[in-house]
């Protein structure tokens, strides 16, 4: 059996979950989510989430820890939020926003443009003597992870000198030069 799929998902103040027809409901103050389910037992008691399953198959103990996450992430996400961070290292890398376009500056010929939903928030930081940073904020965890997978794939850091667009806070695993 699963551990995490184990543990119950706490319902925090202001926030509300619905369970019919194998959809799950998550309403908060930051927005609405829906997933589908299935293979697994969802019961709403005394303000927590239980994800239940009907026999210990590899099939059902797999999603069992699956669907637990997936609630648990919903739950987060209306209630704080979700947010990553990207920076830009490199000679001349900029990045700026005017609403939902990020206009990149990566070292190509050209500036990429790209749309960004309009469920993720986009904010760009750019102080003097730092690397420029790219903020997004959604209530959806997967949809800000493919949005910053997306950017990230523009120009991924190289490991000699580090330069691209990383993740605030990712080690880079490094290489020696020639000289080494």
């Amino acid at each position: 059996m699963s551990r995490i799929g184990k543990n119950p998902v706490a319902i925090p103040q202001g926030v509300t979950v619905d369970v019919k027809d194998n959809v799950i409901t998550v309403k908060g103050k930051l927005g609405e989510l829906t997933q589908e389910y299935a293979d697994v037992t969802v019961k709403i008691e005394d303000g927590q989430v239980l994800v239940e399953l009907p026999s210990d198959s590899k099939d059902h103990t797999a999603k069992h820890g699956l669907y637990r996450s997936l609630i648990n992430n919903m739950i987060q996400g209306v209630s704080n939020g979700w947010t990553k961070e990207l920076e830009l290292v490199g000679v001349g890398y900029r990045a700026s926003n005017q609403g939902q376009k990020l206009d990149l500056a990566l070292g190509y010929s050209h500036n990429i443009v790209l749309d960004i939903a309009p469920e993720v928030k986009v904010e760009t930081v750019s102080d003097k003597g730092k690397n420029p940073i790219v903020k997004l904020t959604s209530h959806d965890k997967q949809l800000v992870g493919q949005v910053a997978a997306k950017i990230r794939a523009f120009r991924k850091p190289e490991p000699y000198k580090g330069k691209g667009i990383k993740f605030v806070g990712e080690i880079l695993r490094r290489k020696a030069g020639k000289s080494a």
